[in-house]
């Protein structure tokens, strides 16, 4: 059983460093790939965001807005069958490392022909609200 958790575990943080990868190249419509057909992002002030064209222009607004890396710190994975859940921490930096948010997120993964796919993807900030 502690095989396949960690199997999973490093299955998801090698998912992650792909999306990573990806948002730092600044390739949206790459970005929008790592995720399933009905892949959903839930950020907050926002509508639900579905589907990889949506999904790809979620992701390119955000890079024209001058996010250059998202980094991903995963603190747990669980698993069941072709599901995961992914507990973990982000960062999103601008131009020389200017932190622009950080908080948490969760993401329910979906193992579609071997590979892990973003499938629910939601998160939230953890600066103060602005005054």
């Amino acid at each position: 059983m502690a095989n396949t958790e960690a199997n999973l575990r490093d299955a998801i943080l090698a998912a992650d460093q792909g999306f990573m990868q990806t948002f730092a190249r600044g390739d949206a419509k790459a970005i929008a790939t790592l995720y399933t057909n009905d892949g959903q992002l839930l950020p907050a002030h926002h509508d639900a965001v579905t589907g990889h064209e949506a999904i790809q222009e979620f992701w390119q607004v955000a890079i024209d807005s001058g996010i250059k890396t998202a980094q991903l710190d995963t603190i747990e994975v669980e698993g069941c069958g072709d599901t995961a859940i992914e507990v973990g921490n982000y960062r999103l930096s601008g131009e020389g490392e200017q932190l622009l948010d950080e908080g948490k997120y969760i993401v329910i993964w979906k193992r579609e022909n071997s590979l892990w796919r973003l499938h629910r993807d939601i998160w939230n900030t953890s600066l103060p609200a602005p005054v």
